[in-house]
Formats: structure tokens, sequence, C-alpha cells
């Protein structure tokens, strides 16, 4: 039997390097380990910042008691009529266009009316018939009351023919009358200015249909009073009670920029909107040069004195919500703090708070949809001008 050969021993060396060597590589998974938690929490820091909302703030400025009431305004004609077409027909001329000068009752078109020339012309024939039908029937019951003195006719035949004679009487009222309506009707042919004024408009060509037979219903001509011209103006109720009549205002157009009109308060609503808080006014004021053009915008400036104690901010701050109108203010902790206001006076680029804020105190501008009250936030300063 052979015996099997011996195995030499593994050299010492080759041992401590298979130790260092998983040594080595557990060392490596360790700190790939430790390298990538300090990358994720490098990152989720990163994501926790960015969640933080940045918001700008600025400081509430207080309104001063000798600020004038200037509010925007719209204006209108003293008086202002669309004329559409009383009858059916078709435009054969019209003779005034836009920017003219009429007075009152000064033709501005002429509408061709066959169909109604022809109801006329009907309404015609039929009075002269009723006319002659009654006529004989006057004569006959002229003659027959003359028979009734000898008692040579009954008093019933009598009264017949009296009686014909009342309904051939109202039958020449009534044709009368049906010729007067078709001919006041052709008196509308022709387009007539209401007052004197301006024609602001014309929309009828030669040749369109016009009138109640047409597929679209639009005014011919619109014809405007500029002589005078109404500014209305919605005031803050606060204000409502200085509203009376004879109060005087300014104007100021975007048109006219280095230009002052002169205005006074003719009325007012009476009544205040519950949607916007606002008292309508309305005011007065000369045009004798047509500066002034109606649908225009006007900035009015009343002859009344601010209120102290009111703030005014940006309308940009302002937060729109169920629970009503609100601004965001921060606290020391860095939290949202969302505050209920009254507004005032519109200003356009500003508002007017009347309650709710304190001059100087900062809120939020362009505050965020979803900005929440408690919301921690990361506070920027800016100024606002």
């Amino acid at each position: 039997m052979q015996a099997e050969p011996v195995q030499a021993p593994a050299p010492k060396g080759l041992k401590t390097a298979g130790v260092v060597a998983v040594v080595a590589a557990i060392g490596v998974v360790a700190a790939g380990a430790m390298v990538r938690r300090g990358d994720t929490q490098t990152a989720q820091a990163w994501s926790d910042a960015r969640s933080v909302p940045t918001v700008h703030l600025v400081a509430a400025k207080g309104a001063s008691a000798s600020d004038a009431l200037t509010l925007p305004g719209t204006m209108q004609a003293w008086n202002a009529a669309k004329l559409y077409a009383r009858v059916g027909g078709y435009v054969s001329a019209w003779y005034k266009d836009i920017g003219a000068s009429v007075g009152a009752g000064t033709p501005l078109g002429r509408i061709d009316t066959p169909e109604l020339d022809q109801q006329i012309a009907s309404a015609r024939a039929a009075l002269v018939s009723a006319q002659a039908h009654a006529s004989l029937a006057r004569s006959t019951a002229a003659r027959w009351n003359d028979l009734l003195t000898d008692n040579s006719v009954s008093k019933q035949e009598a009264d017949e023919k009296n009686g014909d004679l009342a309904v051939r009487t109202a039958a020449v009222q009534a044709a009368r009358a049906d010729l007067g309506r078709l001919l006041a009707q052709k008196a509308f042919s022709t387009v007539r200015a209401p007052f004197a004024g301006t024609v602001t408009s014309r929309n009828a060509d030669i040749g369109d249909l016009v009138g109640p037979g047409a597929s679209v219903q639009q005014p011919m001509f619109s014809v405007a009073d500029t002589r005078k011209i109404r500014i209305y103006v919605n005031v803050p109720q606060n204000y409502s009670a200085g509203m009376t009549p004879g109060l005087t205002a300014t104007l100021t157009t975007p048109d006219y920029p280095a230009r002052t009109f002169n205005a006074h308060v003719i009325g007012n609503s009476g009544a205040i909107n519950q949607q916007t808080g606002t008292f309508q006014v309305q005011l007065i004021a000369d045009n004798a040069d047509g500066a002034l053009k109606p649908g225009g915008y006007a900035q009015v400036k009343f002859d009344v004195r601010g209120q102290t104690g009111t703030v005014q901010i940006p309308s940009s701050a302002l937060i729109f919500r169920a629970q009503g109108t609100q601004v965001a203010t921060v606290g020391a902790d860095r939290h949202i703090h969302l505050r209920p206001v009254t507004i005032g006076r519109d200003l356009g680029p500003s508002v007017e708070i009347t309650s709710g804020l304190s001059a100087a105190q900062k809120i939020v501008d362009n505050p965020p949809d979803s900005l929440a009250d408690g919301e921690l936030v990361r506070v920027e300063n800016k100024t606002h001008g």
C-alpha cells in the first residue's frame, strides 16, 4: 500500500496578506456607507431648506389727514341715445357720419319701406270705403227719421237705420285710426336726431336690411350730447357722509395730463353696494370744447381731506379668501400670521386700509397662494417704493 503525499504548510506571509485584504475590504465598505449617509443627510437638508418659502416684507405707509380723496371715475355723456330702425325696410341713404354735429330733429338716414307703402295705400282705400258707407247710412237714417214723424215707418225701422249709421261712423273712425298708425310708422322711415349733439357711431350702409325684419338688430346711429359730462365715482362708505350735492372736485384725464377740469356733485345713489362696500356719486362737468370723452376714464380729486389712522399698502399684498380680505405678517419665530383687514380706497397700485394694520407694520408682499397661517418662512426684506 502506497502512502499519501504530505502537503507542505502555507507560508506565513501569505496568511497575513489575506487577513490584511479582508480588513481593507471591510474598511472600504464602511467608508462607502458613511459617505452615502453623509450625502443623504446633505440632500435631505437641501430639500428641507428648499421647501421653506421665501417671502418679502414691506412696511405699511401711514396716511396723512392732508391727503386729498382721489378716486377713479367713468365719464358719460349728458344725454346719449342709440337709434334703431322702427320700421322694416332697406337703407336708401345716410346723411351724417361719425363726428358730425347735429341739431334736434336733423335727418340722419332714410329707409325705403315698400311693404309699409302698400299697407298705407290699402288703409287709404279702406277709409274711403268706410266714409262712403257712412255717408249712405247717414242719408238713410235722416230719411227714416223724417218718415217717423208722420208714422210712415215704425220706430223699430228708424232705430235700425240710426244704429247702422253709428256702426258706419265707428268704422270710419277705425279706418282713420289705422291709416294714422301706418302714417306714424312711415314717419320713422327718416331717422332723426332726438336732441342736439354729436354722431358717435354709424352702423348703417346703403342697401342694409334694417328694422323688425332684420336678422340682427343693431343701432343705425348713436348720438351723444357732450356739452356736459356726467362722472360716476364709487366712494368708500366711510366717505359717503361728505358726498353732498355741491361738493367740488377736479378731474384729470390720461389724454390731457397737464390739464384739470372742474366738476361738482349733483347726486348719489343713496345706498351702499353690498358687494363692493362703496357709495356711487354722480358729478357734472362743463365740456364746451369737447375735451372730455364719454366712456373715458378720469381721476377725480374731491375737495375733502383724508382720514387719520389709515394706512396704505401695495395691492399685491392682499389675500382674498373665504374668511375675507387678509394680509400676512411674520412673527419673531418666522411663522406666518394672517390678519383680517378692512379696505378703504382703491388707489390702483395701492389700497387704503382703515382697520387691521398700523403704520410701519411689516407685511408680506406678493404672498404665494398656498401660504397658510402658522407656516414657517424665510424672510428676505426689500424696500417698497
